[in-house]
């Protein structure tokens, strides 16, 4: 450059968005990070692996709002400068409150210019031909405009480690296309039962699937030798269900044991399904047309059919009545799609291969049974010593423990799940696992005592069709049971189910 000008001039931000990201990235300037809790979830592991691994440079955790991921991402952060990276070399951006971004038309390429000048002091391409390492870290990433596009030029032309969180499936799974090849997903629900353990010191051990494939899922010795574990373990397991069952699985409601049920179940309302409802399914133009009243209603109605596959049509009836409007059908399965991509809930599909033309409707699994006891001020226990003294409520309870089983059986990626109405005088089966070609059945029977014949026979029926190719079935209970089944069948208790995870 013979005048002495630079050839691009240096990327400059307004001065609030300065002063934010100083805010949000303490360590360029020496200062610690907010104190962090030091119960930590498996989501902080399997983080660092895929990190460690280096399989795509993109690396995502999606779930639903209050479930950790920011505090995971936090707790990995720090184990990074702990492990010697240099904290300039770290970028960590806040994007769902700081208003500042919607002044940029491409935040997260301009962030990064910015980061380059200001902070690292070089390009990400020279730090890593210097053999140094770059981290940037976005959390709540769905809400920048275009940021798969962004993130694909990104990492198209230079070398970096890229780790964001979301809590909306529709914009994170919508632009994944985009993506491929350059991404990988960890989903991540609510604690799991050896997370509950973990954050109340009970000694229940690891989890039974560790992130090695889902070909262990076919194999009936795994869901025995689970079952034989739950067994070894009952009094760690039935503690920490006994947990589970009065609070459900949000971070919040076991980190905070000293408060009392209904100061939680207001803050659950205030900062996930209130905050999801009233906030997040509204922002942008398209989503300012959405009727508040009536999204909060089918949420109350998937509440009320939690675990079940209503018909739309029966939900947009009681829908009618509760807002005395006109609400179709269509409508009905539309909002139900709007909080099933925010992650509050799971709309496990019919299992298409015996279904022809005639679909049947999707059935109902909230994140967390915790949600509903909140949202319905409905308290229904799962743990079966109070199920055995309130034995009215076994019933609903055996509809939340469904609706317990979809959830976590949706955690694990890649597991294809879906659920089989009655058809053809043939029995519904509650879930069916695909894993390549097998199928696995699972039946969910909530109660103390369970009959080898009838409470099997959808297990069986659906065995005995080779269309299926299913090796075996999996009966879900209430408790751990001596009563001899088919040796096809394998029977363990949703307490045991969950320490899957």
């Amino acid at each position: 450059m013979t005048d002495g000008r630079l050839l691009f001039p240096r990327m400059s931000l307004r001065e609030p968005l300065v002063q934010d990201l100083r805010m949000l990235n303490p360590w360029w300037e020496g200062k610690p990070l907010p104190v962090l809790p030091t119960t930590r979830r498996h989501l902080v592991g399997q983080i660092h692996t895929k990190l460690q691994q280096r399989v795509s440079p993109i690396v995502a955790v999606r779930g639903p709002r209050q479930i950790g991921k920011t505090t995971a991402q936090l707790q990995v952060l720090q184990d990074l400068l702990d492990q010697g990276v240099p904290p300039r070399n770290i970028l960590r951006l806040q994007a769902d409150e700081l208003t500042e971004l919607a002044r940029l038309p491409e935040p997260i390429l301009r962030i990064v210019d910015w980061f380059e000048a200001n902070v690292l002091g070089a390009t990400l391409n020279e730090v890593a031909h210097a053999s140094g390492r770059t981290y940037l870290l976005f959390d709540e990433v769905q809400n920048l405009k275009n940021w798969a596009p962004q993130l694909k030029s990104l990492v198209d032309s230079t070398t970096t480690q890229v780790l964001v969180t979301g809590s909306s499936a529709l914009r994170i799974e919508h632009d994944r296309d985009s993506l491929a090849g350059r991404i990988t997903t960890i989903e991540a629900g609510v604690l799991s039962l050896t997370e509950i353990a973990r954050f109340r010191s009970i000694d229940l051990g690891p989890p039974a699937l560790q992130d090695n494939g889902l070909e262990r899922l076919t194999d009936p010795k795994f869901w025995h030798d689970l079952a034989e574990q739950g067994r070894a373990r009952s009094a760690a397991r039935d503690e920490a269900f006994a947990a589970f069952s009065e609070r459900g699985g949000y971070p919040l409601v076991h980190n905070r044991k000293d408060l009392a049920w209904p100061v939680l179940a207001d803050q659950l309302n205030e900062t996930v399904s209130k905050r999801v409802i009233q906030h997040d399914l509204r922002i942008g133009d398209r989503g300012r047309k959405r009727d508040a009243p009536l999204l909060e209603e089918v949420f109350r109605l998937a509440c009320r059919y939690v675990g079940q596959a209503p018909a739309q049509r029966t939900l947009a009836e009681e829908a009618q009545r509760a807002l005395s409007a006109d609400v179709g059908a269509k409508r009905i399965l539309e909002y139900l799609r709007f909080l099933n991509d925010t992650l509050l809930l799971r709309l496990i599909e019919p299992l298409e291969i015996r279904l022809k033309k005639k679909r049947g409707a999707a059935k109902i699994c909230l994140a967390d049974h915790g949600l509903r006891a909140s949202w319905l001020q409905e308290v229904v226990p799962l743990d079966p010593e109070i199920l055995r003294r309130e034995p009215h409520l076994t019933t609903l309870a055996g509809h939340i423990a469904e609706s317990v089983v979809g959830a976590t059986l949706a955690t694990i990626f890649h597991l294809d799940l879906a659920h089989l109405p009655a058809r053809g005088g043939k029995p519904e089966v509650d879930f069916v696992l695909t894993i390549g070609t097998k199928r696995i059945p699972l039946e969910v029977k909530y109660q103390r005592r369970i009959d080898p014949q009838t409470d099997t026979v959808g297990l069986r029926t659906f065995i005995e069709q080779t269309v299926n190719n299913a090796p075996f079935g999996i009966l879900v209970t209430q408790t751990d049971t001596d009563v001899v089944l088919d040796p096809r069948i394998v029977c363990l208790p949703l307490s045991t189910l969950m320490m899957l995870r």
